[in-house]
């Protein structure tokens, strides 16, 4: 029996205790965020309707009203670098105190996973940047992945400011950190990291529904996933036919049996012999899609017994397990990531160790990535695991007549991650966005020409800057290289991405010479901020420097020769490495490309072949990987791959 009972109390209980919470900021309002320096900065929250809201800072102080949504907004009078400083918001009721404040630059660092990859896969790359990172005038925000298809969130699904340090640092964009830390070097101010960037995603994703006037079948795409019970019905349907094909496959036999593949205990009968790295497919196994096992004994000396170690297995597609002495030491589900493992004490032994390794490939080739480091590092000892491994075959996946189903990727999808992930902090003022993204679009490079520009123009909306800075980071070398001309669509993406000059306030860094043709996440990505810094010095920051490699300014037939003039030739043009220019490519009207002779007189190249007498079309670095093309400027910056059409 209830006694003294309050009616009150019971619907108290009942109700949602956000609808009391009168005062909340965004997420990216908080503790140790860096503020744009010089100019109007927004401070914004919710509040109960109606109700007013008092901001003070330092001898300032705002006064805000929430309107009927429950939102309130108040411009901040431009500020100079520095800090820190403290910011008291309070209602009626409540009080919220933001500490440890900076102004300075902030810059939205966005794309896919060249922009995501942080530090902690770049630890054995980077350790002294790592270990001397300690820089509070440096921070980032990281916008957790999160996707939304039926319209703007008003705020991000988590976060918070980070300052740079060894700890920090290891959730830190690569190429953001050192963009911001060249901004930082050279200008001494705090600089701010805003990092929203998704794997793997496409630009559409990236875009505001108000992006896509004109790209009607998108809209009409965007329209039909705002049904949430149509794509959890087509997401639901796949996944069901996906079950029903994967619930038949095979039992591993190296999992099966006893003892088990990668146990001591196991002898190994009818094995034959690989190198690794390298390709099962490329070795004698045809199209296989399933397991394939590796073992190898290692002999250690004495000293070296019980120690911990460090091992090293470059890249491996798609998955992997590895295994000493039977222990499971570590392993990773895709392709993408290094093989970088520890491995504990008290697991190696003196005498011989058993290393095996168990790869699941699911479609393509499966294996060892080529050109990637192996090895084993034992205190100041490194032993090399390149080399013949025993191999065995173990499940085999029969993909013969396999269906696979259509479902919808959220993350992929127009508008998903924009909503999520950007339009919630449009009213944050920042001073630029550099975006690296492209490789998702390579597949349709003519498509990407119409939409880059598009996303451009509308950010500019979105944020309210109508000359919002946009560096865009063109696509490196990637791919197997090709000695006679080629088609490419990531030459055409390149092209693409040139092209975003025609508008005013964006530039391009180029990265033709900072990728690695068997990974299309390339280590190299210092020389990529530090080349998109450049940039920035020049185009914000309106510095008189050499900011980029030679780009083309105009092409014109002179006596069956083509000469081709550029800008930003710095002190001079180089063949660098070479006594030649090579990669220049030339066609008449039959679009038929062959190699050109090409040789540097002053600021200009002149291009000839005596296979065609009426050129129309000049090419140069035109390849998925140039990796031959060598013009260069003085400054050590190389030239932007181009296509032309002469006159």
């Amino acid at each position: 029996m209830i006694k003294n009972f309050n009616p009150f109390f019971f619907f108290f209980l009942l109700v949602p205790l956000s609808l009391f919470a009168e005062l909340r900021l965004p997420k990216i309002v908080s503790d140790g965020m860096i503020l744009q320096r010089n100019e109007k900065v927004a401070i914004w929250g919710w509040s109960d309707p109606g109700s007013a809201v008092k901001i003070s800072f330092g001898k300032q102080e705002l006064k805000a009203v929430a309107n009927a949504a429950g939102k309130w907004s108040v411009s901040l009078p431009p500020q100079p670098a520095g800090g820190t400083h403290t910011f008291v918001i309070g209602s009626k009721k409540e009080r919220i105190v933001i500490k440890n404040v900076l102004f300075g630059d902030v810059w939205l660092c966005t794309g896919q996973s060249n922009m995501v990859h942080a530090f902690n896969r770049y630890t054995t790359i980077y350790p002294e940047e790592i270990a001397n990172s300690t820089n509070d005038q440096i921070r980032q925000f990281l916008v957790p992945t999160s996707t939304n298809l039926v319209g703007t969130q008003e705020d991000v699904n988590g976060g918070e400011w980070k300052v740079a340090n060894p700890d920090n640092l290891l959730s830190f964009t690569v190429v953001g950190y050192f963009f911001a830390k060249q901004i930082h070097e050279t200008y001494g101010i705090p600089v701010g990291i805003i990092n929203a960037s998704v794997g793997g995603t496409p630009i559409e994703a990236w875009m505001a529904e108000s992006a896509f006037q004109g790209f009607d079948d998108i809209l009409e795409e965007i329209e039909k996933n705002k049904d949430t019970a149509y794509v959890n019905s087509v997401n639901r349907k796949a996944a069901v036919i996906r079950s029903e094909q994967f619930s038949n496959s095979p039992v591993d036999p190296g999992l099966a049996s006893e003892p088990k593949w990668f146990e001591p205990e196991y002898v190994p009968i009818s094995w034959k012999s690989m190198t690794i790295p390298g390709y099962w497919e490329d070795q004698g196994i045809r199209e296989l899609d399933g397991t394939v096992w590796f073992r190898r004994t290692l002999d250690l000396p004495e000293s070296l017994s019980g120690k911990e170690a460090f091992l090293e297995m470059g890249r491996i597609i798609d998955a992997d397990e590895f295994y000493i002495n039977g222990q499971k030491i570590g392993n990773t589900t895709y392709q993408y990531p290094p093989r970088r493992y520890d491995v504990p004490s008290g697991v190696l032994k003196e005498g011989k160790n058993l290393l095996a390794i168990r790869v699941t490939n699911q479609y393509g080739k499966g294996g060892f990535v080529p050109d990637k480091p192996y090895y084993l590092e034992v205190g100041d000892q490194t032993f090399d695991l390149k080399g013949n491994w025993s191999y065995k075959v173990g499940a085999v996946y029969d993909r013969r007549g396999m269906n696979y189903p259509r479902s919808i990727s959220i993350q992929n999808q127009p508008t998903a991650l924009f909503n999520a992930m950007v339009a919630p902090y449009t009213d944050y003022s920042v001073r630029g966005v550099c975006w690296y993204q492209g490789e998702s679009n390579a597949g349709n490079p003519e498509a990407y020409q119409k939409l880059l520009p598009a996303f451009v123009r509308d950010w500019r909306v979105q944020f309210d800057q109508p000359d919002l800075p946009v560096i865009v980071v063109q696509l490196p070398n990637f791919m197997d290289v090709n000695y006679l001309p080629e088609e490419s669509n990531w030459a055409e993406m390149r092209e693409a991405q040139a092209d975003i000059l025609q508008l005013e306030n964006t530039g391009l860094v180029v990265a033709i010479d900072l990728g690695e043709w068997n990974d299309i996440h390339p280590m190299r990505k210092k020389p990529v901020g530090e080349r998109a810094a450049l940039v920035a010095r020049k185009l914000v920051y309106e510095e008189d420097l050499t900011y980029s490699g030679p780009m083309l300014k105009s092409a014109k037939k002179v006596d069956g020769q083509v000469v081709l003039s550029f800008d930003q030739v710095g002190t001079g043009l180089v063949a660098k490495g070479a006594n030649e220019l090579a990669h220049f490519a030339i066609a008449g009207k039959d679009e038929v490309y062959v190699w050109a002779n090409a040789r540097i007189e002053g600021d200009q190249v002149i291009v000839q072949s005596e296979a065609v007498e009426a050129p129309v079309f000049v090419r140069y670095g035109w390849a998925d990987n140039p990796d031959f093309a060598n013009l260069y400027n003085e400054e050590g910056l190389p030239a932007s791959p181009f296509e032309v059409k002469l006159d």
